[in-house]
């Protein structure tokens, strides 16, 4: 029996209402073909042996539009449409981001920027290799190459231009809330700043910032290198024009961000020129190459936007993006916070999105970096650079701080913004349409409002189960796989995705849907379903626009545009739906109504799968990132299905849809299981690894110290530490390297802070699966110093500990106080101690060369004497560069990991101490 067929006895009722009613049927007023019985006794709430069946809309003897109104949809049509029209917006995406520029853009005459000057300035930068804080590479050679090139630029420069250059080396200290919270300590690091002003000097200036120094073992050619390349040339285009500026513009080569934002917080605090900033640019990178987008504004401030939308001429940009990047739930932050935290200067963020699968790896290479996204980058800083410089409104901004801004890009043609109070009215206007529409039809006499009331509640119901019931079916499913340890089979492969969880949630959707049509709405109208669905699903998206209105979000905008296209597309085909039934012409001008928010909602899931993909294959051993991924696809497919429910409705059946459906999830689901889908791939041409490392990509060859309460040694080992950053741990290494095994898995120091690890950032809490393989004890040449000074009482009876460390470019300290005694006050950040999480405090040290000694202090405030003391501190030393990096167990280690890997390896030491 198909689906959608009725029982003999529904097909005898109907047959024989058919019989009684002749052709006195065809007279009754159109709109009763859409008014109905009442649903069945158990919507009803009534009693009764069974469901009341109801005439479907034109069944009687007459002909015409009756006739023709109540025609079911062909599956196959609807089926192969809806699909086409989806691959087709889909298309019509992805052509829009591979257009990079514009074609026949004048690119390299005088005044314009030039994308293969920039790249030379990458080339000679990524050609230096990694560049760490501290390091010879990044301290020495960047820099004297960067001055070089100034030096260039200032002789080329017009006369109108007066450029100066400072090399800042700061000292400092400041408390984050990221990543949990810790404290940060730098020492003689370096800045590299250029100020470009008019000949007779300027009051005010815009700021233009980059980092040079990049992770370990990275080139770093997108993050940041090609921003500091496209500031270069900036600065050269500028430099040489004729054109007057009314302002300076400041551009900072800062070389610390990868140290958490170290340079760019000696800058905005320390630097002279700080104070001449009223609002700033900032360049960076979460992916290598494509389109750069504008994902931070403000804070408040619209005029910003104002500058960015009149004068970018390929935008890019969209306020969902910055509410999204602001909630928490990337884990990555950028030299934005610092100048709107420390500086209270607003400003813009950009960033590279594209390919986080090689962000932060050796694979991070100038040549990946598209000459076009160079050219774009560059076409768009010059001009929004050069825009603040000669506006009026950049020596007043503060007069402009107000509210914020609603923006988005159009396929990156242009760009809407308004202000977010205007979008608030305009979101409320749309709710009272709707309010309106469905007033209409839940209160006026004319529509029988207790069947119509019961119907639409009923469906709300019915939709609102179809989608719980599809979110727990794929989270089943990925529960599933993560438990046989098949996760992640999707990150070479992410059609298989799609496949697995995306087909199982449109099923799943369809399954509840046809039950109800078969089973519940027994002989119903399709098309007064069709139009009661359509209502609910316009009803659900109107909950959200006056939710995310009411919670004052930007992103409501996009509710908005889910409301009022649909409804104006609904009022459009009303009639010829009555009229000729649900045929090609009703799809084809439903589909085209629905052109604008169908194609707006796979823009932004591009962004989305864009940037979450990557993030997933490095979020952690305790983030089963298949229920992430599921849960994402369920949301995408509640949202793509909620206007195309009530075709489900107006079908024929959905029969074949339902198998085809089940048929490529069953296969896509066998397939993952056996393991036919490897995750990671060292196709030069598109590497997706997999990061075994600390932090910066690391797996560490470390020594490990305690010391007791007397100062002696009471634990002592050696061995490389091992840390994935995915959800699969070590499960495809150890066919590789059978040592590294569950027998090595690391067991946590209950006593020492941290768990007794050399954690290089506090991301414990994030990776609690980590191994440890013994391996002989290695000594730097330059070994690290840790003593205590003095210890000391302090008039308000707590004790004053004061150290001294000395050792390599990046340090790690720890505290963690015992029973009855807490940290009261320390010499870093304000002078209040920062908890990570967890409950320990965790600081975070760089210096670049030359710097002295590291002396600091803590209190402990003791409430009561403990016999094993009262605080417990260690500190690890990391070697990122020189000689000291290496050992020869790490190499011959990482020798062995399989290609489909990326290793960072550095030595490390840790020392704990009891007082």
């Amino acid at each position: 029996m198909e689906w959608g067929s009725e029982s003999g006895a529904v097909r005898r009722h109907r047959i024989g209402g058919e019989r009684r009613d002749g052709p006195a049927a065809a007279q009754q007023p159109e709109r009763e073909a859409l008014v109905q019985e009442p649903l069945a006794d158990a919507c009803s709430g009534g009693g009764g042996g069974g469901a009341r069946t109801r005439k479907r809309s034109g069944e009687g003897s007459g002909g015409g539009a009756s006739r023709r109104a109540g025609t079911g949809l062909s599956e196959a049509r609807a089926a192969l449409g809806l699909a086409l029209y989806l691959l087709a917006l889909r298309a019509l995406v992805q052509l829009s981001l591979q257009q990079l520029v514009l074609r026949g853009a004048a690119v390299g005459r005088r005044g314009e920027f030039d994308a293969h000057q920039a790249r030379d300035y990458l080339e000679h930068i990524t050609s230096i290799g990694p560049r760490t804080t501290g390091s010879p590479e990044n301290e020495i050679l960047t820099v004297h190459y960067l001055l070089e090139q100034i030096k260039l630029i200032e002789v080329q420069s017009n006369s109108l231009h007066k450029i100066s250059v400072d090399v800042q080396r700061p000292t400092g200290s400041f408390s984050i809330d990221f990543l949990g919270g810790f404290t940060s300590y730098y020492d003689n690091i370096t800045n590299v700043v250029v100020k470009l002003e008019p000949r007779d000097g300027a009051q005010h200036a815009v700021l233009a910032n980059c980092h040079f120094d990049s992770v370990a073992n990275s080139p770093g050619a997108s993050d940041d290198a090609v921003s500091c390349s496209v500031m270069l040339e900036v600065l050269r285009v500028l430099s040489t024009s004729s054109e007057a500026l009314y302002h300076a513009v400041i551009f900072l080569f800062n070389g610390a961000e990868e140290n958490v934002l170290q340079a760019s917080h000696g800058f905005i605090t320390q630097h002279p020129w700080a104070s001449l900033i009223r609002a700033f640019i900032n360049l960076e990178a979460a992916g290598v190459g494509g389109k750069e987008l504008v994902f931070q504004t403000g804070p408040e401030n619209p005029w910003l936007v104002q500058a960015y939308v009149s004068a970018a001429k390929h935008p890019f940009a969209s306020v969902v993006a910055q509410e999204v990047f602001q909630s928490g739930i990337i884990p990555s932050d950028t030299d934005f916070r610092i100048y709107r935290d420390f500086g209270n200067i607003p400003g813009i963020d950009l960033a590279f999105i594209e390919n986080g699968y090689i962000y932060h790896t050796k694979y991070d290479t100038a040549d990946r970096i598209l000459t076009d996204s160079i050219q774009r980058a560059g076409d768009n800083i010059l001009a929004v650079l050069k825009y603040l410089a000669t506006s009026d409104m950049l020596a007043s901004s503060s007069k402009y701080q107000h509210g914020n801004m609603v923006f988005f890009d159009v396929l990156g043609l242009f760009v809407i913004a308004y202000p977010s109070r205007v979008g608030s009215i305009i979101n409320y206007m749309v709710v009272m349409a709707v309010v309106l529409y469905l007033g209409r039809k839940l209160l006026h006499p004319k529509y029988k409002t207790a069947t119509y009331t019961k119907d639409f509640f009923c469906g709300l119901g019915i939709t609102l189960i179809s989608w719980f019931t599809s979110l727990v079916t794929v989270l089943i499913i990925a529960v599933f796989v993560s438990l046989i340890g098949q996760s992640l089979s999707w990150y070479n492969h992410f059609y298989v995705s799609v496949c697995l969880y995306g087909t199982a949630a449109v099923a799943k959707i369809i399954f509840i849907h046809t039950l109800a049509k078969r089973f519940y709405y027994v002989n119903a109208s399709g098309q007064y379903l069709g139009e009661v669905f359509f209502d609910v699903s316009l009803f659900v998206h109107c909950g959200f626009l006056t939710a995310l209105t009411y919670r004052g979000l930007c992103s409501a905008f996009i509710s908005a545009v889910w409301v009022a296209f649909p409804l104006l597309t609904k009022l459009c085909v009303q009639k010829d739906l009555k009229q000729h039934g649900a045929g090609g012409k009703f799809i084809a001008f439903y589909l085209l109504g629905m052109f604008i928010p169908y194609l707006y909602a796979l823009y932004l899931i591009w962004a989305v799968f864009e940037m979450f993909t990557p993030i997933l294959g490095r979020s952690g051993s305790e983030i089963p990132p298949d229920v992430v991924l599921a849960s994402i696809l369920a949301g995408c497919t509640m949202i793509l299905s909620s206007y195309f429910i009530n075709f489900i409705y107006l079908a024929k059946s959905t029969k074949r849809t339902m198998l085809s459906l089940t048929l490529v999830c069953t296969v896509t689901f066998l397939l993952v299981c056996s393991g036919t889908f490897f995750p990671y791939s060292s196709n030069p041409a598109s590497p997706k690894p997999k990061r075994v490392f600390l932090q910066a990509c690391s797996s560490q060859h470390i020594t490990r110290t305690f010391h007791g309460l007397d100062g002696n040694v009471v634990k002592r080992d050696s061995g490389v530490w091992i840390n994935a950053f995915d959800y699969t741990g070590m499960s495809h290494i150890t066919p590789h390297i059978s040592e590294i095994n569950d027998t090595v898995r690391a067991d946590c120091e209950e006593s020492a802070p941290l768990c007794g690890f050399p954690w290089y950032l506090p991301v414990h809490f994030l990776i609690r699966k980590n191994w440890y393989l013994p391996a002989p004890e290695v000594s730097p040449r330059e070994p690290a110093h840790f003593r205590l000074v003095s210890k000391e009482q302090t008039p308000w009876d707590s004790i004053k500990l004061t150290f001294e460390a000395t050792g390599p470019s990046h340090m790690s300290f720890y505290v963690r106080t015992h029973k009855g005694a807490t940290l009261s006050q320390w010499s870093l950040g304000n002078g209040t101690p920062v908890t990570s999480k967890g409950g320990d405090y965790f600081v975070f040290y760089s210096h670049g060369l030359q710097a002295s000694a590291w002396h600091f202090w803590i209190e402990v405030q003791v409430l009561e004497e403990q016999p094993e003391g009262m605080v417990t501190v260690a500190i690890a030393a990391h070697y990122f560069s020189g000689e000291d990096k290496r050992s020869s167990q790490l190499d011959a280690l990482r020798e062995r990991l399989p290609d489909w890997t990326f290793p960072s390896a550095w030595v490390c030491t840790y020392n704990l101490f009891v007082f």
